[in-house]
């Protein structure tokens, strides 16, 4: 599928990876809708404050929860990325509803709303979080789905329904599903601005969870790269592809490279009880097998991690960006 001149819609517009994506589909497609959720502060999350102009870019107000306001948005949409979503796993554990109810609900509504509008594509953003600890490494998109959080369980809900409308209606569904994403503007809710912000805060010590788990990291315009090219093959339909680099990094050794980066040598890991997950919903391995989407779309990374890191760095560096983030604080 040619994007050229398609109407393209992308839910979750305001959040890390789809502030991301807008930027990167601007120049690929007829049109764009930036679907953001409302507020009552005339606030486009991170769209806001963007260096470039956003004239061209056309802004939706609305809540996937809310099937009419899915129907308003995806009407005369040719392609729709669904990334709308609560992420965080922590607050999942407190408020699980609401996973449900943006997450899964959210996934039927834009589903509902896609048929009924006659949409061509929709990519159905998922999450590696759905396979829960490697049962073997890497994965692929054959690993049994293990719902170790409530979050986990909601994604795998939303992957369920979005199949669902392939296999009974014939909607063009792909699940894309990302490894960890990483670089500029992530919420402080990850764990590589928590360890960013904390030294360039001055902190002697960094406040993390368990540092042994591993993660298959990728910086965000690598993802909404792929992103883009699953979008655009049609042998993708009906199908769920992983989205990763293949390589594995413990938070430790991450922690590690930053520390390193930002010249802090005497920096030192505080492990705090309140950031470790419970044993059980603690995924401890992510590691992707990428030969599907390599296969059908020829996609290879452009950032190696250290690469990343250091843009991401970089970022948060700049005047103007630390001060939006609470580095004292514990972020859920």
């Amino acid at each position: 599928m040619d994007l050229t001149n398609k109407s393209v819609l992308v839910t979750g517009a305001d959040g890390f990876i789809g502030s991301h994506l807008i930027e990167a589909l601007r120049s690929k497609c007829a049109s764009l809708t930036a679907f953001c959720c409302y507020n009552s502060f005339n606030s486009y999350g991170n769209l806001d404050g963007l260096a470039n102009n956003l004239d061209d870019v056309q802004f939706l107000s609305g809540d996937v929860r809310d099937p009419f306001m899915c129907a308003t948005a995806c009407r005369n949409i040719d392609v729709i990325f669904n990334l709308a979503a609560l992420i965080a796993i922590p607050y999942s554990y407190a408020a699980p509803q609401s996973y449900v109810e943006t997450n899964v609900i959210g996934a039927l509504n834009i589903c509902q709303a896609a048929l009924s509008g006659g949409a061509t594509r929709v990519i159905q953003t998922s999450s590696s979080e759905v396979y829960g600890t490697a049962d073997y490494a890497p994965i692929d998109e054959k690993h049994p789905l293990k719902p170790q959080s409530p979050y986990s369980a909601s994604k795998i809900g939303a992957d369920s329904i979005a199949l669902s409308f392939w296999n009974s209606f014939e909607l063009p569904v792909v699940v894309a599903r990302p490894f960890n994403a990483y670089g500029p503007r992530q919420s402080a809710r990850a764990f590589i601005p928590t360890i960013i912000t904390q030294i360039a805060s001055g902190a002697g010590r960094v406040k993390l969870g368990d540092v042994t788990p591993t993660r298959d990291m990728n910086y965000v315009t690598d993802i909404c790269a792929a992103l883009i090219k699953v979008a655009e093959c049609d042998a993708a339909t009906g199908e769920v592809v992983n989205i990763g680099s293949g390589g594995e990094v413990s938070i430790g050794d991450v922690f590690v490279k930053l520390r390193d980066i930002m010249g802090a040598g005497g920096v030192e890991i505080e492990r705090e009880e309140q950031r470790v997950r419970p044993r059980g919903s603690e995924v401890f391995r992510l590691v992707c097998d990428n030969s599907k989407l390599k296969r059908l779309t020829g996609y290879a990374p452009s950032y190696t991690l250290d690469e990343g890191l250091r843009n991401t760095v970089a970022w948060f560096m700049k005047d103007g960006n630390l001060k939006n983030y609470k580095a004292d604080i514990y972020n859920v």
